[in-house]
Formats: structure tokens, C-alpha cells, sequence
């Protein structure tokens, strides 16, 4: 049987990485000599050692597998860097971030507070440390459309910790690079289960169920994962 014609719209790692490094050399010009600086100093520090200490070859072999093996994982740093770089003051930015962590956290892609007038919103998680917003939007601008999510919260789910974790580039937020730390930060207070059922109590009453609001797309402003990964 015939081979099925390969998807011409299909792009190579090679092509993906190469998209990847365009992207992270507009945020960071001096990237080439950064990348080319990493594979000299490790490879030929390997070759160093290996002259001084005698068995060069062993010392030699592994700085040409470790040198560019470094290199890539360099280059892929600054891509993730760059996405978010770039990424940052795009109202719904925050949502293409949160949208990598579904893993152990229930969350909505829809902002469940926003203000049409300025563009400030509340992106809401659960997870094991509790209900966490997310807002984007100056920090006094955006208590109001907090406040009223955690009353909301204290109704749904009284006992349950709620945490909020303000993004943005003032000093009092937090960088959209750094979201997901600041989650992985949060104290963990429920378990697997717990999260499933506050999740549930969620869903069962359908609360803000808000349309994203005109010219937020998420999904485009999405780093390219696969461009990051090399493949």
C-alpha cells in the first residue's frame, strides 16, 4: 500500500526551533554571540581538561556531545523568556500561561471577572492550594473585581484558602515568567480529591460564565512549546 503524501503544511523540529530563535533574538539581539559563547566555553573547557589531566579523547567526546547539548537548552531558555516577553501587556496573556498547568488544577480560560471599560480581569484556578486569581490590570484597579470573587468564593466554598496573584510590571505584580512559580510557591492545603469536589461545586451552579471579550485569543498568544522543545 501506498505511502500517504506527507502534510505539506507540516513543519520540521529544525523549522520549529528556527521559528523559535527568530523570536528570541527580536527580545534578545545579542542571542548568536550568547549561543556561540556557551559552546566555545564548554566544549573547549572539556578539551582544557582533557589536555591537562592526559586522556583527552574521553574529555574531547564529551565536550562535543555536552556543548551543543547546552547550546540547545540555552537557546530554548530565551525562547520561553522571550514568548513571555512579548506576551506581556496582551490583556488575556495571563491565560495563555495558566493554560500550560492543567495538570493537578481545575481552571476556566474565560476571565470569571472583567471590567469591559479598562480591560482589567480575574482569571480564577483551583488547585491543591486552594482557589488562586489570577488578575491582570493595575493592583488598586482590579480589588473591586477581586473582593466580589472571593465573596463569591466564601459562599462556594467557605473553608477553602483563596490566594491572589496579581500579574503584570508594576512592582507589586508579578511577572507573567514568573506565574507559574509564584503558583508552584503557594502552600498546598487540599488534597486530589478536595480539589475535585470545590471544582465541581463550580460547575454545578455555572457561575460567571463570561464570553472572552473581544480581541482576546489565548490560544494565539500561546508559546510555541513544540519550537521550544526542538522538536
Amino acid at each position: 500500500m501506498a505511502k500517504a503524501d506527507k502534510d505539506p503544511n507540516k513543519r520540521r523540529w529544525y523549522q520549529l526551533l528556527g521559528d523559535g530563535y527568530k523570536i528570541a533574538k527580536k527580545s534578545y539581539p545579542a542571542l548568536p554571540w550568547i549561543l556561540l559563547g556557551v559552546f566555545v566555553l564548554v566544549t573547549g573547557g572539556f578539551i582544557t581538561v582533557g589536555i591537562v589531566t592526559g586522556n583527552w579523547i574521553l574529555w574531547t567526546i564529551s565536550g562535543v556531545i555536552l556543548g551543543p547539548m547546552l547550546t540547545m537548552v540555552t537557546l530554548t531558555r530565551f525562547i520561553e523568556s522571550a514568548s513571555y516577553k512579548q506576551m506581556e501587556g496582551i490583556p488575556g496573556a495571563a491565560s495563555a500561561v495558566i493554560g500550560r498547568i492543567r495538570r493537578g488544577w481545575s481552571f476556566q480560560e474565560e476571565p470569571v471577572r472583567f471590567n469591559a471599560r479598562t480591560q482589567d480581569m480575574v482569571f480564577r484556578l483551583i488547585g491543591k492550594p486552594g482557589i488562586v486569581l489570577v488578575t491582570e490590570g493595575p493592583t488598586n484597579r482590579v480589588q473591586k473585581l477581586v473582593e466580589d470573587e472571593r465573596k463569591q468564593a466564601r459562599r462556594i466554598a467557605p473553608n477553602v484558602p483563596v490566594h491572589a496573584i496579581h500579574v503584570g510590571t508594576d512592582e507589586d505584580q508579578v511577572k507573567l515568567g514568573k506565574l507559574m512559580k509564584s503558583l508552584k510557591k503557594l502552600p498546598k492545603t487540599l488534597t486530589s480529591a478536595e480539589v475535585g469536589v470545590v471544582a465541581k461545586r463550580y460547575d454545578s451552579i455555572k457561575t460567571n460564565q463570561l464570553p472572552i471579550p473581544k480581541g482576546i485569543d489565548p490560544y494565539k498568544m500561546r508559546p510555541d512549546r513544540r519550537a521550544t522543545r526542538g522538536r
